[in-house]
């Protein structure tokens, strides 16, 4: 780790104490060698003052239980019919995964308890088929787990819930992660997948809002495996419901969780419900922010060096690209409006983020600006980046002379000798 991974870290740290996670782990995921290390990202989480509520899955348990006693059962992952054995396998297989997942947080210093946290009703008829022991949660005991998260306990909740009869019943993890989230207004909802599941979502997105999850869905569906599309699926629910983030990784990665959490564009997929990434215009105090940014181009000759007082003269020129309220890109579009054009400037992308798109992202939205400012010819100058301009851009060289007069001067009294490049804007 460098200095500069621990203060992408540190950023988070303020914005995520006292809030509230709810980790959703597939049973597969429990059963494999890595999640000795999950329990090793739950122990940091919990170090900085995060509170986890650790739900899990049952189905990899309840189906090796099955072969192992002969029984063939209806569903082993709490959707669609579950018919009386297979109810008896799931308890069997959820409260012997439940035990062990507590004794492997007891192993790494926490604090652990199961609850009866659900209380559910029958799923009912679906189809025109008794859905029998499947069960809908019909409303989460908040009380016991802030009881429990307050004492820095984690709670324990596997796939099972109690009506107020006492019967149980077979539900989805997936989707008591959503109910619990909700009523815990939690933060995040993190769902571990097992490796396998990811197969074939090779080219799965970064980061999806909840439209752009359903249309998703909609059109490649087929592409993923059904465990990644139920975390979609239940993840663009949740955010329609009030849950800020849902990730979806793959609990098969070492540090998934850490690397997912703490970095900016992390490692597996976001489904989030508001603006996560955002371009704006700055303030006074993102002045700071923006030198910082360009500082190493600044000494490298790849940026003509600007000041606080010259930046803060033309504050209203200036724009951020931020995610998740971290700026990581800037650029600038100076207007000469006697000469309906305008110029595309301090374009930069922060190293770590860089052949993301983000610098061709802040180009498009400055023409867009620009066409909206009555600008049709936009230039640029560039003593290093105008291959990129000329190839992501689409700017052609040209003559200092086709520059506006008042810039034209700067130009001639800088020194630089940039290559001028510049742009036809259509409307």
């Amino acid at each position: 780790m460098n200095v500069s991974d621990l203060r992408e870290i540190l950023q988070y740290v303020p914005r995520f104490r006292e809030r509230t996670f709810v980790v959703a782990v597939d049973g597969e995921v429990v059963a494999s060698e890595n999640f000795s290390n999950v329990l090793l990202d739950i122990a940091v989480l919990r170090s900085l003052s995060v509170k986890v509520v650790l739900v899990h899955g049952a189905s990899h348990q309840i189906q090796h239980l099955a072969a192992e006693r002969g029984v063939k059962i209806s569903n082993s992952d709490g959707i669609g019919l579950t018919d009386a054995p297979t109810l008896q396998l799931s308890i069997d297989a959820a409260i012997r995964l439940t035990n062990e997942i507590m004794e492997g947080l007891s192993s790494v210093d926490l604090r652990a308890a199961y609850i009866n946290a659900l209380i559910t009703h029958p799923a009912g008829i679906l189809g025109g088929v008794d859905q029998q022991y499947t069960g809908k949660v019909e409303r989460v005991d908040v009380k016991a787990l802030k009881l429990l998260l307050d004492e820095g306990i984690i709670p324990v909740v596997p796939p099972l819930g109690f009506d107020g009869e006492g019967r149980t019943y077979r539900v989805n993890s997936d989707s008591i992660a959503v109910e619990i989230a909700e009523e815990l207004s939690a933060a995040k909802i993190l769902y571990l997948a097992p490796g396998n599941a990811f197969s074939g979502a090779a080219d799965l997105p970064r980061q999806l809002s909840v439209p752009e999850t359903q249309e998703l869905l909609k059109k490649r569906r087929q592409d993923f495996a059904p465990g990644v599309v139920s975390k979609l699926e239940h993840g663009a629910r949740a955010c329609m419901q009030g849950v800020p983030r849902v990730h979806v990784l793959n609990g098969g990665v070492n540090e998934a969780l850490l690397n997912e959490v703490f970095s900016h564009d992390g490692i597996g997929t976001m489904v989030y419900s508001n603006e996560y990434q955002q371009i704006r215009r700055i303030f006074k105090k993102d002045v700071r922010a923006v030198m910082s940014l360009i500082r190493q181009s600044v000494r490298n000759e790849e940026l003509v060096r600007r000041n606080r007082t010259e930046i803060l003269e033309h504050l209203e020129d200036y724009w951020l690209l931020e995610i998740d309220r971290s700026p990581l890109a800037c650029v600038a579009l100076h207007l000469y409006p006697e000469e309906s054009a305008g110029e595309l400037a301090c374009l930069h992308v922060s190293k770590a983020h860089e052949n993301q798109g983000h610098g061709k992202k802040l180009m498009a939205f400055v023409e867009n600006l620009a066409r909206e400012k009555g600008v049709k010819d936009l230039f640029a100058l560039s003593t290093q980046a105008y291959s990129y301009l000329q190839q992501k851009g689409g700017y052609h060289s040209a003559d200092p002379s086709q520059l506006p007069a008042a810039r034209r001067a700067k130009y001639e009294a800088s020194g630089r000798n940039s290559m001028v490049l510049l742009k036809t804007l259509r409307s």
